[in-house]
Parts: C-alpha cells; structure tokens; sequence
C-alpha cells in the first residue's frame, strides 16, 4: 500500500524565499519550488534536526468515517513520516515509474520522482521540530481517495488547509493534486509565489490514472456538478441529505440543512466558481467518501476540488470545497458571503 503527501509543493513566505528561489541550483520544477522554506526555517534548523523524534501527527479529531481502514491507515503513516521530515519513508509511498505530483494553487508540477526526492532532501531538514503536517479527514480507498490535511505554518510560512486528490497503482501514489485558497499565504505572497498565468499548467494529467471511482461517486458527482453549471439549485438540494452540511473553505462559509443550501445556491451560484460554465475534471473516491476536481474556464478561479461524503442512498451528507480566492476580487467575495445571509 501506499501512503500520501500533499502540500510539499508549497511556497512559504516573504522576501527570504524568492532570494532563496534565485540561489538553489535544483533543475526544472524542483528549482521552482525552491521558494519552499519559510523564513527562519534555516534559524530554526540550526538548533538541531528532529528526524525520527518529532511527535506524531495531532491527528485526535482525525474522521475516517467515510474511508475504508487501508487507505486510512495509509495516510497517517504518510503524514507521521512527513512530519518526522523522513525523505526516504516519504518518498517510498509515490510510484518511481508513474507520477504526476501538482500544487494547483501555486501552479507547480512535478512528474518525476527524482525530482520531488529532490526537493524534499532539501528542505525537509530545514524544518523545526514544532513543524507538523497531519490529516483531518479522509475520504475514499485504496484506489483513490481525498484527504483534507493542515500544515502547520512552520512548514511553509503560513498555515494551510489543501484538499488533496489521490490515485494509487499498485499500493504506490501515481497523482496527487491540492487545491487551497491561496489568500492563506497572504496576496502579496501568493502573487510573488504563483507561476504567471501564461506558464501557468492546466493538464493535471488524470488522463494517466483514468476514471477509478466507485460508480456510486461518479453519478452523485456528475448530478451535483451538472446542476451547479445550470444554475439549477432546486436539482442540486436533490442530491444532498436533509441535514447535510455545505462548507466553502475559501469563503470560509457554512450552511447547514438541505433547505438552506438550497437557498444561498439559488443566490450564489451565478458567481461562484463552481456554478455556470463549470466541469467535473475527475472523481475519486469509493461509494461513501470522495470527491472530484471541476474546471471552468469562465471564470477568474478556474480550477479548484469538492469532498464528498455520501450515505447509503447516494446523497450528499458532507460537501467541503476549496479554491484559489486570490483569483477573485475582493469585492466577488465579499458579495458572496452577503448571499449566505437568509432573505
């Protein structure tokens, strides 16, 4: 089996890591992801590595309610060894011969594994012991799967919360994409770190993996979204349960209740980025836990992921999504928090 990471294509923050970007001689996306250490990273190094004695993950609230145990297990090794800054113990959960490795907010690919070796040898012992990266909910199975992770802002300057879409072949890690709202760096870090838009990658390579969803999953994740592109919000409160929970990581917004989630939708899907002009992209996941990554090229954000948590019937219990706000003016956002308030 194999174990996941996630944000290891991150940028951290401030002017010590674009000079650090000008100094590191890695080739290819490796350079680019030299803006990986946060500022007094090195400080903190000094006072001595932590390899092997840091402590696990504070994963106590972790939910593996919609996971199957070997794909959850799978993930707390992987986040307790990324933890411990072990390069060789991460780098043994990704496939040698077949990986596609992409920060959809910062625009950073990988695609060899050599490379992200690379990249984690040199900076994961820059990493303090207080540095901590660990998974809070888990969706899906040994096939592919969610995760919804934190790392803590020792790691990369600030905290983030990614969605991490994962497949698997043969018990090892063949994609692996995040999608976070980059206004957590702060805008002027997520300006200095994103790849510009005209070198910014839109092939996130699900083609190499192919469909790999329970059906379960898939037909509950085409009717929301095709929904969702209609403007259609009475069709998609149909896929959610009665007292199913709607989370917008980037608005930082919640609504609870079939009813209610109807209603802001019926206000907000016009603006938001999942709404008109969106697709799915690719789903993962089994019949209870997955989600899927939508694109849409109408609108400023144009890419971005939803977790699904589904009951026995098919129907939504738990959506959680996330994409790059940064994208997005200020004043969008803030139109779309006031059409979460009831009429």
């Amino acid at each position: 089996m194999s174990h996941d990471d996630a944000t290891l294509s991150n940028g951290s923050a401030g002017t010590a890591r674009r000079s650090l970007l000008r100094n590191v001689a890695l080739a290819g996306a490796a350079a680019a992801a030299s803006t990986l250490v946060p500022a007094g990273a090195a400080a903190a190094s000094a006072k001595g590595h932590h390899h092997g004695s840091a402590p696990q993950p504070a994963n106590a609230d972790l939910d593996t309610s919609h996971a199957t145990p070997e794909v959850a297990k799978l993930f707390v090794r992987y986040f307790q060894d990324k933890s411990r800054a072990d390069v060789d113990a991460t780098m043994s959960y990704f496939s040698r011969s077949k990986i596609t490795y992409v920060d959809a907010t910062l625009g950073w690919p990988w695609y060899n594994w050599n490379e992200l070796k690379a990249l984690f040898a040199q900076y994961m012992p820059t990493w303090p012991a207080t540095a901590k990266s660990y998974p809070t909910r888990i969706l899906g199975d040994s096939k592919s799967a969610v995760v919804i992770f934190t790392d803590t802002p020792e790691l990369f300057g600030h905290e983030i919360r990614p969605l991490g879409f994962v497949n698997f072949e043969h018990g090892k890690i063949v994609r692996w994409i995040d999608y976070w709202d980059g206004r957590d760096f702060t805008m002027a870090d997520i300006v200095a770190q994103r790849t510009p838009a005209d070198k910014f990658p839109h092939d996130f390579k699900e083609p190499t993996v192919g469909e790999q969803a329970a059906p379960a999953m898939r037909r509950t994740a085409e009717a929301l979204q095709t929904a969702f592109a209609a403007k259609n919000a009475e069709a998609a409160a149909r896929v959610f349960a009665y007292d199913a929970v709607f989370e917008d990581r980037t608005l930082h917004a919640t609504v609870v209740g079939r009813q209610h989630i109807q209603a802001y939708l019926g206000r907000a899907l016009n603006l938001l980025p999942y709404g008109p002009g969106s697709v799915v992209r690719h789903v993962v996941g089994s019949a209870v836990g997955g989600g899927y990554e939508w694109v849409n090229r109408r609108n400023p954000a144009t890419h971005g992921g939803t977790a699904l948590e589904l009951d026995a019937s098919g129907r939504i219990t738990r959506l959680t999504t996330a994409w790059d706000g940064s994208l997005v003016d200020k004043k969008i956002l803030t139109e779309l928090l006031a059409r979460s308030i009831e009429e």
